[in-house]
Protein backbone atom coordinates (compact mmCIF):
# COMPACT_ATOMS: atom_id res chain seq x y z
CA UNK A 1 0.00 0.00 0.00
CA UNK A 2 3.08 2.69 1.31
CA UNK A 3 4.11 1.86 -2.80
CA UNK A 4 1.18 2.36 -4.60
CA UNK A 5 0.66 6.15 -2.29
CA UNK A 6 4.26 6.91 -2.92
CA UNK A 7 3.77 6.64 -6.51
CA UNK A 8 0.67 8.37 -6.66
CA UNK A 9 1.55 11.35 -4.58
CA UNK A 10 5.38 11.09 -6.76
CA UNK A 11 2.63 11.67 -9.86
CA UNK A 12 0.49 14.11 -8.23
CA UNK A 13 3.62 16.68 -7.17
CA UNK A 14 3.99 18.18 -10.48
CA UNK A 15 0.37 19.56 -10.44
CA UNK A 16 -0.39 19.69 -6.73
CA UNK A 17 0.88 23.55 -5.95
CA UNK A 18 -1.81 24.30 -8.51
CA UNK A 19 -4.45 24.63 -5.74
CA UNK A 20 -4.32 27.85 -4.13
CA UNK A 21 -4.42 26.60 -0.85
CA UNK A 22 -0.98 23.94 -2.15
CA UNK A 23 0.70 26.40 -3.58
CA UNK A 24 -0.14 29.69 -1.93
CA UNK A 25 0.76 31.45 -4.81
CA UNK A 26 -1.52 34.14 -4.58
CA UNK A 27 -0.37 36.64 -2.58
CA UNK A 28 -3.84 36.95 -0.74
CA UNK A 29 -3.60 33.20 -0.15
CA UNK A 30 -0.70 32.91 0.79
CA UNK A 31 -0.70 36.28 3.93
CA UNK A 32 -4.01 34.44 4.93
CA UNK A 33 -2.23 31.26 6.01
CA UNK A 34 0.35 32.72 7.20
CA UNK A 35 -1.51 34.98 9.61
CA UNK A 36 -3.52 31.90 10.74
CA UNK A 37 -0.27 29.74 11.11
CA UNK A 38 0.97 32.70 12.88
CA UNK A 39 -1.58 32.14 16.13
CA UNK A 40 -1.15 28.32 16.17
CA UNK A 41 2.43 27.90 16.46
CA UNK A 42 4.37 29.35 19.64
CA UNK A 43 5.74 32.89 19.34
CA UNK A 44 9.07 32.21 19.92
CA UNK A 45 11.03 30.02 17.58
CA UNK A 46 10.60 26.88 18.10
CA UNK A 47 11.28 23.34 16.90
CA UNK A 48 7.96 22.25 14.50
CA UNK A 49 7.62 18.97 12.88
CA UNK A 50 5.12 19.21 9.41
CA UNK A 51 3.90 15.62 8.85
CA UNK A 52 2.80 15.60 4.82
CA UNK A 53 4.89 18.65 4.18
CA UNK A 54 3.97 18.04 0.53
CA UNK A 55 5.91 20.49 -1.57
CA UNK A 56 6.39 22.31 1.59
CA UNK A 57 4.30 25.51 1.79
CA UNK A 58 3.53 25.33 5.15
CA UNK A 59 6.66 24.47 6.17
CA UNK A 60 8.40 27.51 4.19
CA UNK A 61 5.66 29.76 6.29
CA UNK A 62 7.44 28.36 9.48
CA UNK A 63 10.50 28.84 8.62
CA UNK A 64 10.31 32.25 6.94
CA UNK A 65 9.00 33.05 10.61
CA UNK A 66 12.07 31.55 12.19
CA UNK A 67 11.21 28.19 13.46
CA UNK A 68 13.56 25.16 12.80
CA UNK A 69 11.37 22.63 10.73
CA UNK A 70 11.08 19.42 9.81
CA UNK A 71 8.78 18.40 7.05
CA UNK A 72 7.99 14.29 6.28
CA UNK A 73 6.45 13.43 3.25
CA UNK A 74 6.02 9.57 1.78
CA UNK A 75 6.61 10.71 -1.66
CA UNK A 76 10.23 11.72 -3.08
CA UNK A 77 8.84 13.80 -5.38
CA UNK A 78 7.09 15.98 -2.52
CA UNK A 79 9.86 16.27 -0.77
CA UNK A 80 12.15 17.55 -3.21
CA UNK A 81 9.78 19.97 -4.22
CA UNK A 82 9.86 21.01 -0.96
CA UNK A 83 13.55 21.11 -0.74
CA UNK A 84 13.64 23.60 -4.01
CA UNK A 85 11.25 25.69 -2.28
CA UNK A 86 12.98 26.87 0.69
CA UNK A 87 16.37 26.63 -0.59
CA UNK A 88 14.80 29.17 -3.27
CA UNK A 89 13.82 31.34 -0.31
CA UNK A 90 17.02 30.65 1.16
CA UNK A 91 15.79 28.81 4.45
CA UNK A 92 16.97 25.37 3.52
CA UNK A 93 19.76 25.48 6.36
CA UNK A 94 16.90 25.80 9.00
CA UNK A 95 14.71 22.93 7.94
CA UNK A 96 15.45 19.40 7.46
CA UNK A 97 13.02 17.22 5.09
CA UNK A 98 12.77 13.89 4.82
CA UNK A 99 11.33 10.81 3.18
CA UNK A 100 8.82 8.52 5.25
CA UNK A 101 5.33 7.54 6.41
CA UNK A 102 3.86 10.31 8.59
CA UNK A 103 1.89 8.10 10.53
CA UNK A 104 5.39 6.96 11.96
CA UNK A 105 7.72 9.49 11.26
CA UNK A 106 11.39 9.03 11.12
CA UNK A 107 13.13 11.28 13.12
CA UNK A 108 14.32 8.77 15.94
CA UNK A 109 14.77 10.24 19.57
CA UNK A 110 13.79 13.99 18.19
CA UNK A 111 11.42 16.08 20.00
CA UNK A 112 9.12 18.78 18.81
CA UNK A 113 7.57 21.68 19.87
CA UNK A 114 4.53 21.55 17.93
CA UNK A 115 3.63 18.59 15.40
CA UNK A 116 2.08 19.91 12.28
CA UNK A 117 -0.16 18.31 9.53
CA UNK A 118 -2.67 19.56 7.34
CA UNK A 119 -5.47 17.26 5.36
CA UNK A 120 -3.61 14.73 6.50
CA UNK A 121 -4.96 12.67 9.81
CA UNK A 122 -7.72 11.28 8.20
CA UNK A 123 -5.77 9.33 5.61
CA UNK A 124 -4.14 7.47 7.98
CA UNK A 125 -5.44 3.98 9.11
CA UNK A 126 -6.29 4.06 12.77
CA UNK A 127 -6.12 7.71 13.61
CA UNK A 128 -6.57 7.32 17.25
CA UNK A 129 -3.13 5.16 17.89
CA UNK A 130 -1.44 7.99 15.10
CA UNK A 131 -2.59 10.97 17.79
CA UNK A 132 -0.86 8.91 20.62
CA UNK A 133 2.07 8.60 19.03
CA UNK A 134 2.63 11.60 17.58
CA UNK A 135 1.89 13.33 20.93
CA UNK A 136 4.78 11.26 22.19
CA UNK A 137 6.71 13.29 19.80
CA UNK A 138 6.07 16.32 21.65
CA UNK A 139 8.73 18.28 24.14
CA UNK A 140 6.33 18.99 27.58
CA UNK A 141 4.22 21.80 26.73
CA UNK A 142 3.45 20.36 23.25
CA UNK A 143 0.92 20.57 20.73
CA UNK A 144 -0.49 19.25 17.77
CA UNK A 145 -1.74 21.35 14.88
CA UNK A 146 -4.48 19.39 12.86
CA UNK A 147 -5.68 21.26 9.67
CA UNK A 148 -8.69 18.89 8.88
CA UNK A 149 -12.12 18.89 7.15
CA UNK A 150 -14.82 17.10 5.49
CA UNK A 151 -15.66 17.42 2.01
CA UNK A 152 -17.98 15.97 -0.53
CA UNK A 153 -21.62 16.03 -0.86
CA UNK A 154 -22.32 12.94 -2.44
CA UNK A 155 -19.34 10.64 -1.18
CA UNK A 156 -18.27 12.49 1.91
CA UNK A 157 -14.27 11.91 2.99
CA UNK A 158 -12.58 13.38 5.41
CA UNK A 159 -13.41 13.85 9.05
CA UNK A 160 -15.86 16.50 11.27
CA UNK A 161 -14.33 18.51 13.61
CA UNK A 162 -16.73 16.65 16.17
CA UNK A 163 -15.46 13.27 15.38
CA UNK A 164 -11.72 14.60 15.91
CA UNK A 165 -12.51 16.21 19.51
CA UNK A 166 -13.65 12.88 20.43
CA UNK A 167 -9.81 11.05 18.59
CA UNK A 168 -8.52 13.91 20.68
CA UNK A 169 -10.11 13.60 24.34
CA UNK A 170 -8.57 10.30 25.61
CA UNK A 171 -5.36 12.65 25.59
CA UNK A 172 -6.46 15.16 28.36
CA UNK A 173 -5.34 18.50 27.86
CA UNK A 174 -7.34 20.96 26.05
CA UNK A 175 -8.50 20.26 22.17
CA UNK A 176 -9.70 24.34 20.57
CA UNK A 177 -11.04 23.96 16.91
CA UNK A 178 -11.23 26.88 14.97
CA UNK A 179 -13.85 26.75 11.87
CA UNK A 180 -11.98 28.01 8.29
CA UNK A 181 -14.41 27.59 5.95
CA UNK A 182 -15.93 30.63 6.06
CA UNK A 183 -12.45 32.10 5.54
CA UNK A 184 -12.67 32.84 1.22
CA UNK A 185 -8.63 34.16 1.46
CA UNK A 186 -7.67 30.71 2.85
CA UNK A 187 -8.76 28.40 -0.17
CA UNK A 188 -8.60 31.28 -2.79
CA UNK A 189 -12.16 30.94 -3.75
CA UNK A 190 -15.57 30.32 -1.57
CA UNK A 191 -16.31 26.86 -0.07
CA UNK A 192 -19.23 25.11 1.64
CA UNK A 193 -17.28 21.85 2.91
CA UNK A 194 -16.33 21.90 7.10
CA UNK A 195 -12.84 23.27 7.17
CA UNK A 196 -11.05 23.69 10.39
CA UNK A 197 -7.86 23.37 12.60
CA UNK A 198 -7.85 21.53 16.28
CA UNK A 199 -4.66 23.14 18.32
CA UNK A 200 -4.45 19.94 20.76
CA UNK A 201 -2.68 20.50 24.11
CA UNK A 202 -2.18 17.29 25.86
CA UNK A 203 -2.04 16.72 29.50
CA UNK A 204 1.45 16.88 30.99
CA UNK A 205 2.49 12.52 31.41
CA UNK A 206 2.55 11.95 35.10
CA UNK A 207 4.18 9.38 35.08
CA UNK A 208 7.80 8.18 33.61
CA UNK A 209 7.04 6.42 30.84
CA UNK A 210 9.80 4.94 28.51
CA UNK A 211 9.58 3.73 24.54
CA UNK A 212 10.10 -0.28 24.30
CA UNK A 213 12.00 -1.51 21.16
CA UNK A 214 12.86 -5.34 20.40
CA UNK A 215 15.48 -6.43 18.38
CA UNK A 216 15.60 -9.74 16.68
CA UNK A 217 18.99 -12.00 16.47
CA UNK A 218 18.26 -13.79 13.75
CA UNK A 219 21.31 -16.42 13.83
CA UNK A 220 22.34 -18.97 10.97
CA UNK A 221 25.19 -21.14 12.14
CA UNK A 222 27.72 -18.88 13.44
CA UNK A 223 26.51 -15.88 11.76
CA UNK A 224 24.18 -13.31 12.73
CA UNK A 225 21.88 -11.31 10.16
CA UNK A 226 22.11 -7.53 9.91
CA UNK A 227 20.96 -4.78 8.08
CA UNK A 228 21.83 -1.40 6.66
CA UNK A 229 20.00 1.41 7.60
CA UNK A 230 18.80 4.45 5.26
CA UNK A 231 16.59 7.19 4.94
CA UNK A 232 15.50 6.83 8.33
CA UNK A 233 17.18 9.99 10.25
CA UNK A 234 18.89 7.87 12.70
CA UNK A 235 22.16 5.85 12.15
CA UNK A 236 21.85 5.74 8.55
CA UNK A 237 24.09 3.86 6.57
CA UNK A 238 25.22 1.72 9.71
CA UNK A 239 24.27 -1.79 10.16
CA UNK A 240 21.55 -2.72 12.86
CA UNK A 241 19.35 -6.02 14.03
CA UNK A 242 16.16 -5.54 12.45
CA UNK A 243 14.39 -3.79 14.68
CA UNK A 244 11.19 -1.42 15.64
CA UNK A 245 8.98 -0.17 18.16
CA UNK A 246 5.94 -1.75 20.24
CA UNK A 247 2.92 -0.18 19.60
CA UNK A 248 -0.04 0.45 21.55
CA UNK A 249 -1.52 -3.06 22.26
CA UNK A 250 1.03 -5.46 22.03
CA UNK A 251 3.11 -7.56 23.50
CA UNK A 252 6.78 -7.84 23.20
CA UNK A 253 6.91 -10.75 21.25
CA UNK A 254 4.14 -10.03 18.90
CA UNK A 255 5.78 -6.68 18.10
CA UNK A 256 8.87 -8.79 17.48
CA UNK A 257 6.64 -10.97 15.00
CA UNK A 258 5.57 -8.17 13.19
CA UNK A 259 8.68 -6.41 12.67
CA UNK A 260 10.56 -9.35 11.20
CA UNK A 261 7.49 -9.74 8.81
CA UNK A 262 7.70 -6.31 7.77
CA UNK A 263 11.33 -5.60 7.75
CA UNK A 264 12.96 -9.33 6.38
CA UNK A 265 9.66 -10.80 5.33
CA UNK A 266 9.84 -13.62 7.47
CA UNK A 267 6.79 -15.04 9.62
CA UNK A 268 7.81 -15.86 13.06
CA UNK A 269 5.75 -18.11 15.32
CA UNK A 270 6.11 -16.49 19.10
CA UNK A 271 7.71 -19.90 20.11
CA UNK A 272 10.31 -19.82 17.28
CA UNK A 273 11.77 -16.42 19.73
CA UNK A 274 13.81 -16.43 23.00
CA UNK A 275 14.41 -13.60 24.98
CA UNK A 276 18.35 -13.04 25.09
CA UNK A 277 18.28 -9.80 26.59
CA UNK A 278 16.64 -6.64 28.11
CA UNK A 279 18.50 -3.40 27.48
CA UNK A 280 17.99 -0.04 28.92
CA UNK A 281 19.52 2.08 26.15
CA UNK A 282 19.82 5.64 25.03
CA UNK A 283 21.47 7.47 22.11
CA UNK A 284 23.33 10.50 22.07
CA UNK A 285 21.10 13.68 22.90
CA UNK A 286 17.95 11.13 23.53
CA UNK A 287 15.22 9.98 25.91
CA UNK A 288 16.43 6.04 27.34
CA UNK A 289 14.33 3.57 26.09
CA UNK A 290 14.20 -0.29 26.94
CA UNK A 291 14.75 -2.39 24.08
CA UNK A 292 14.02 -6.54 23.93
CA UNK A 293 16.57 -8.55 22.27
CA UNK A 294 15.07 -11.80 20.75
CA UNK A 295 16.96 -14.90 19.37
CA UNK A 296 15.71 -16.71 16.68
CA UNK A 297 17.89 -19.29 14.49
CA UNK A 298 17.60 -19.96 10.74
CA UNK A 299 17.38 -23.55 10.40
CA UNK A 300 18.46 -25.60 6.97
CA UNK A 301 15.75 -25.08 4.15
CA UNK A 302 13.73 -22.54 5.91
CA UNK A 303 12.55 -19.27 3.62
CA UNK A 304 15.16 -16.57 3.19
CA UNK A 305 14.81 -13.24 4.96
CA UNK A 306 15.05 -10.54 2.28
CA UNK A 307 14.62 -6.89 2.36
CA UNK A 308 11.44 -5.89 2.52
CA UNK A 309 11.56 -2.66 3.65
CA UNK A 310 14.10 -1.00 1.22
CA UNK A 311 13.10 2.66 1.67
CA UNK A 312 14.63 2.17 4.79
CA UNK A 313 17.11 -0.60 4.45
CA UNK A 314 19.80 -0.61 2.16
CA UNK A 315 20.87 -4.12 2.13
CA UNK A 316 20.74 -6.91 4.50
CA UNK A 317 23.63 -9.79 5.44
CA UNK A 318 25.31 -12.26 6.97
CA UNK A 319 28.03 -11.48 9.83
CA UNK A 320 30.15 -14.03 11.72
CA UNK A 321 29.25 -13.35 15.60
CA UNK A 322 32.82 -13.96 16.16
CA UNK A 323 34.28 -11.03 13.63
CA UNK A 324 31.12 -8.60 14.00
CA UNK A 325 31.68 -5.30 11.70
CA UNK A 326 32.80 -2.21 13.05
CA UNK A 327 30.59 -0.19 11.62
CA UNK A 328 27.47 -0.95 13.33
CA UNK A 329 24.78 1.32 15.82
CA UNK A 330 26.87 1.26 19.35
CA UNK A 331 24.17 -0.26 21.34
CA UNK A 332 23.33 -2.74 18.82
CA UNK A 333 26.86 -3.91 19.03
CA UNK A 334 26.75 -3.51 22.99
CA UNK A 335 23.80 -6.02 22.88
CA UNK A 336 25.42 -8.54 20.63
CA UNK A 337 28.49 -8.66 22.65
CA UNK A 338 26.14 -9.07 25.63
CA UNK A 339 24.58 -12.01 24.30
CA UNK A 340 27.55 -13.66 23.22
CA UNK A 341 28.66 -13.28 26.84
CA UNK A 342 25.95 -14.34 28.51
CA UNK A 343 24.23 -10.96 29.87
CA UNK A 344 20.93 -11.19 30.08
CA UNK A 345 20.50 -7.25 31.56
CA UNK A 346 22.53 -4.50 30.26
CA UNK A 347 22.32 -0.33 30.77
CA UNK A 348 24.02 0.98 27.87
CA UNK A 349 23.72 4.77 28.25
CA UNK A 350 25.26 7.46 25.75
CA UNK A 351 26.07 10.98 27.18
CA UNK A 352 26.28 13.71 24.95
CA UNK A 353 28.62 14.27 22.73
CA UNK A 354 29.06 10.49 22.36
CA UNK A 355 28.93 8.73 18.68
CA UNK A 356 25.94 7.02 17.32
CA UNK A 357 28.29 4.37 15.74
CA UNK A 358 30.20 1.96 17.43
CA UNK A 359 33.80 3.28 18.44
CA UNK A 360 36.20 0.41 19.28
CA UNK A 361 38.61 3.33 21.30
CA UNK A 362 35.54 5.52 22.56
CA UNK A 363 34.13 5.22 26.29
CA UNK A 364 32.36 2.04 26.85
CA UNK A 365 28.92 2.85 27.68
CA UNK A 366 27.65 -1.50 28.37
CA UNK A 367 26.94 -1.85 32.62
CA UNK A 368 25.93 -5.66 32.88
CA UNK A 369 23.50 -5.47 36.01
CA UNK A 370 23.49 -9.35 36.84
CA UNK A 371 26.61 -12.01 36.34
CA UNK A 372 26.01 -14.16 33.06
CA UNK A 373 23.34 -15.83 32.69
CA UNK A 374 26.06 -18.98 31.41
CA UNK A 375 29.15 -17.76 32.13
CA UNK A 376 31.45 -17.84 29.08
CA UNK A 377 28.67 -18.98 26.75
CA UNK A 378 30.75 -16.80 24.04
CA UNK A 379 30.04 -18.08 20.50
Amino acid sequence: MDTENRAFWDAAAEHFDDEPDHGLRDPRVRDAWAARLRSWLPGAPSEVLDLGCGTGSLALLAAADGHRVTGVDLSQEMVARARRKLSDAGLAAGARLLVGDAARPPVAERRYDVVLARHLLWTLPDPAAVLRRWVRLLRPGGRLVLVEGRWGAVSPVGITADALAELAAPLGGAVRIEQLGAVRELWGRAVDDERYVAVVHPAAPRRHAEIVDVHLLLVRGAEVLLARRANTGYADGLLHAPSGHLEDGEDVRAAMVREAREEIGLDLAPEDLEAVLVMQHRAPDAQARIGWFFLARQAEGAPQPVNAEPAKCSGIGWYPLDALPEDLVAYCRAGLDAYRAGHRFLLHLHERGDAVAHDPAGPDRAVPLAPPAVPGSGI
